[in-house]
């Protein structure tokens, strides 16, 4: 791996700053390297770098290994600006990251192997340290590295969605009840009984109901929101969000 200090890393700000970019601002800056389509290419590798990890895994190599692909993949993605060649007819954030990575992985990977390792290059706040055992808990999947990853797409995003709830509720004073709630917008109403919730958050039956109707579209805004960071354009959002839950519903 390169060892030399002074190789060029771009400097990614705190991703909160970037919560009103998307994939369409790069795809639009294509080839120009601005500023603002870094950091909001730095803002997306941030939120969705362990399905790449997790791909690198499925495909055999060690543990070690995939923490310095997933970095150095990372670092040359963003220095090298790759977004110049990607279809803009295909704009999925999704997409793009996957053929790139297959073909660093079966080119720029052995480049930059045949020099000493141990200079990978830091340049996201990547914590890879839990990617391990994040990975250790997952369950088996019979499915391609391919489909993994697309699983574990939609998982990350999902889970981006229900912590941005979550902060928004805590901000509100309301933790304790999404926290109560969260079931519910996966499981029906058999599985939550609002009655139960009631008696549980001291609420009467019809406000619980109220607050699970509020939540649920709360959290469908969020999910669009979040979706329309990855592709190019809204009118890609729907379907994109059919697809990922197809993927998650895959067996």
């Amino acid at each position: 791996m390169p060892t030399s200090e002074s190789t060029h890393c771009v400097a990614v700000p705190p991703a909160q700053v970037f919560v009103t970019t998307h994939w369409s601002v790069v795809l639009t800056a294509a080839g120009s390297d601005t500023p603002r389509a870094q950091e909001a290419l730095g803002h997306l590798c941030q939120l969705y770098w362990y399905p790449i990890y997790h791909f690198v895994r499925r495909q055999g190599h060690s543990m070690h290994d995939a923490q310095d692909f997933t970095q150095e993949f990372f670092a040359r993605l963003l220095e090298k600006n790759w977004i110049a060649h990607v279809d803009q007819s295909r704009g999925r954030f999704r997409s793009f990251l996957l053929l790139v990575l297959k073909r660093f992985l079966a080119s720029e990977w052995h480049k930059a192997n045949t020099q000493k390792r141990g200079g990978v290059r830091r340049c996201l706040p990547l914590p890879l340290d839990t990617a391990e055992t994040r990975y250790a808990l997952e369950p088996a999947d019979a499915g391609t590295p391919e489909q993994a990853f697309e699983k574990q797409w939609a998982l990350t995003l999902l889970e981006t969605v229900l912590r941005q709830l979550r902060a928004e509720y805590e901000q509100d004073g309301r933790g304790r009840l999404f926290e109560a709630l969260k079931p519910c917008l996966m499981g029906t109403r058999e599985s939550q009984p609002y009655a139960t919730l009631a008696s549980e958050q001291a609420m009467s039956e019809g406000a619980v109901k109220v607050a699970v109707h509020r939540l649920r579209e709360r959290y469908r805004e969020r999910l669009k929101a979040e979706i329309a960071h990855t592709v190019a354009s809204p009118a890609d959002v729907d379907a994109e969000m059919r697809h990922l839950f197809r993927v998650l519903t895959r067996s």
